[in-house]
């Protein structure tokens, strides 16, 4: 307990240094900018502004892109309770009590028990990782090649589970995000893959231009797809502060909610969008009256809202002690680790223990400011939700291009952005889910290393995968979660709730 507090303490020595308070600040505004202005997303936002780490110190810049996802599940709830428009994934669940609860005049309550309820959640969610860190980082280092394999194929089946639709389609995307991940040259063998004959191909596909393509640009093209409706509630937002009733109706709906979005936000596979979903259920499952759920019912607000709060923070767990992302916005920090010259796992903690130490303490400091941002400038964001999306996403395109030709100075990086914005806008249309190619990309690099490192110490005996216990066990979990997902009535089951 002793080492904890004094971890603690060093790491609040990092995180309230000048340079990383304004990091920290300017963070949580864009992501709840990002999170208020429906059609950008944290991921898409995340993916533009790794070219601008390139100049910040390796703590500054990951502390200014954890405020970016955090701030934006803040920010998604606005949107939700205001214009019945998830500004985020995680907020869909909160446009259902939200907004009826904002047509009845009380849009202000629903933003001040959001905001409570995240920065509560938040607040625990930042004990949990503090108090897991070391444990899961010395339980890490046991792990050998054959052990971190097996545990991101458990990842990757976690991922194929939980993504929406098709399975079919989500294995199929996690192959593509793996095959993606080996062009290039081989570096054990000197030969090129899959380049083509292409030059510009030798050294691989970017990380941030295939994030950037695949989010960012298809994004956009995905918002100028639709037709643009925005029913901004003209009642008047009212008091911010709930009364006593409203607390009491939803201390409880606060404490489940973050228990179970801390649980499933550690799930690898996007357990962190799970969160809301089912704290929803469960309130809805537990309350005397039901049917209110759908018409204005505060609880409907307060735990989805703790649930993703506190999910998405615990969600940097499996990355900051394993090196495994859990999610795509995970899968986008590996590459800012990377490009800093950083090795994701369990030696962060120790040869890193200012960056390790730092992000969890301004994880607290981050929730604190975002209370700060969000009730007194409600306003600003009213007034924000008013910009019309055609003169958005030209600028978000332009700093794009901007962005990413900085990099390398590449032409063929913008033209690639291009390229795979493209892509990524079809596999929408047919309802193909990118995230997992995103995670699929990034663990794939990491499943090759680790597969034949394996190999080369067991004399190439594939054996070594389950002569070990560690091994089996994770092999045994992820064929299990497989043989499961794909049986016909939880397969109806699993799609019945994506579908609700």
């Amino acid at each position: 307990m002793g080492d904890l507090f004094s971890n603690l303490n060093h790491g609040f020595s990092i995180a309230l240094t000048f340079q990383n308070l304004g990091l920290a600040f300017l963070g949580c505004l864009v992501g709840t900018l990002v999170g208020v202005l429906p059609g950008v997303g944290p991921i898409a936002t995340i993916a533009m502004l790794l070219p601008i780490t390139f100049g910040l110190e390796p703590v500054g810049a990951l502390i200014m892109l954890a405020g970016i996802y955090y701030g934006a599940q803040y920010g998604g709830s606005t949107t939700a309770i205001l214009v019945n428009i998830p500004g985020e994934a995680t907020s869909v669940v909160t446009t259902l009590d939200g907004h009826q609860m904002a047509r009845q005049g009380r849009a202000g309550v629903a933003l001040g028990i959001a905001a409570i309820g995240s920065f509560f959640a938040g607040t625990v969610a930042t004990v949990v990782i503090a108090a897991l860190g070391a444990p899961l980082t010395r339980l890490a280092l046991i792990f050998g090649p054959a052990e971190y394999f097996s545990l991101m194929v458990m990842g990757l089946v976690f991922a194929v589970v939980l993504a929406r639709g098709s399975i079919l389609k989500a294995i199929a995307m996690i192959v593509l995000g793996v095959l993606l991940s080996t062009v290039g040259t081989d570096l054990e063998t000197g030969q090129e893959r899959l380049t083509f004959g292409l030059p510009f191909l030798s050294d691989g596909i970017d990380f941030a231009v295939l994030a950037m393509g695949i989010f960012g640009v298809a994004e956009i093209l995905r918002n100028l797809d639709h037709t643009e409706t925005r029913n901004v509630v003209q009642q008047a937002i009212g008091r911010l502060l709930p009364n006593r009733e409203d607390f009491r109706q939803s201390w409880r709906p606060v404490l489940r909610g973050t228990t179970i979005g801390a649980i499933l936000g550690i799930l690898p596979g996007n357990g962190a969008v799970l969160g809301p979903f089912a704290s929803y259920t469960m309130e809805k499952k537990l309350a005397k009256d039901p049917s209110r759920f759908g018409r204005g019912a505060i609880e409907g607000v307060a735990g989805p809202e703790a649930a993703n709060n506190a999910g998405a923070q615990t969600s940097f767990i499996p990355l900051l002690t394993l090196g495994i992302p859990p999610n795509a916005v995970m899968a986008l920090m590996v590459g800012a680790m990377t490009i800093h010259g950083i090795v994701p796992g369990p030696q962060v903690m120790t040869r890193n223990p200012d960056l390790f130490w730092g992000m969890i303490a301004s994880m607290w400091i981050g929730n604190l400011m975002l209370l700060i941002i969000n009730l007194p400038l409600v306003g600003v964001w009213v007034r924000l939700l008013k910009v019309p999306y055609h003169l958005m996403f030209p600028a978000i395109l332009m700093f794009c291009c901007i962005g990413i030709y900085s990099i390398n100075s590449l032409p063929t990086d913008v033209m690639f952005i291009g390229l795979f914005g493209i892509v990524g806008y079809i596999l929408i249309k047919f309802g193909f889910e990118p995230a997992p190619l995103l995670l699929g990309f990034v663990l794939g690099k990491l499943l090759e290393e680790n597969l034949r490192r394996a190999l080369i110490l067991s004399r190439g005996s594939l054996d070594t995968f389950i002569e070990r216990p560690i091994s089996a066990a994770l092999l045994a979990v992820a064929a299990v979660l497989l043989v499961l997902a794909l049986l016909p009535s939880i397969r109806k089951g699993r799609d019945e709730v994506f579908v609700e």
